[in-house]
């Protein structure tokens, strides 16, 4: 009987801490196109001069035409962050 009750008690133990640990923070509620930050390969989106229409396709790291979507008011205090444009969440 103790080795059931301490199985128990272990599985209790065990699922509140999984229960907490796995806690997500709440979503933006908008995001903004942070130009000038994203690195190689990186980049959400197409490019600001319309030289790519994709993701992933930045040539070099920081180009002022490459962006990455960051949390609104996030994008200026990241150094050489140019905020481009703001976007709602869905």
């Amino acid at each position: 009987m103790k080795n059931k009750t301490l199985i128990t008690a272990t599985f209790v133990g065990l699922t509140a801490i999984a229960t907490t640990a796995n806690a997500v923070p709440d979503a933006p509620k908008n995001w903004e196109k942070c130009a000038g930050i994203a690195k190689a390969g990186m980049n959400d989106c197409g490019a600001l001069d319309g030289s790519h229409g994709c993701a992933g396709q930045a040539k070099a790291d920081n180009l002022d035409t490459e962006w990455v979507y960051v949390p609104e008011g996030q994008c200026a205090k990241i150094a050489g962050g140019v905020v481009a444009k703001v976007k709602p969440a869905k």
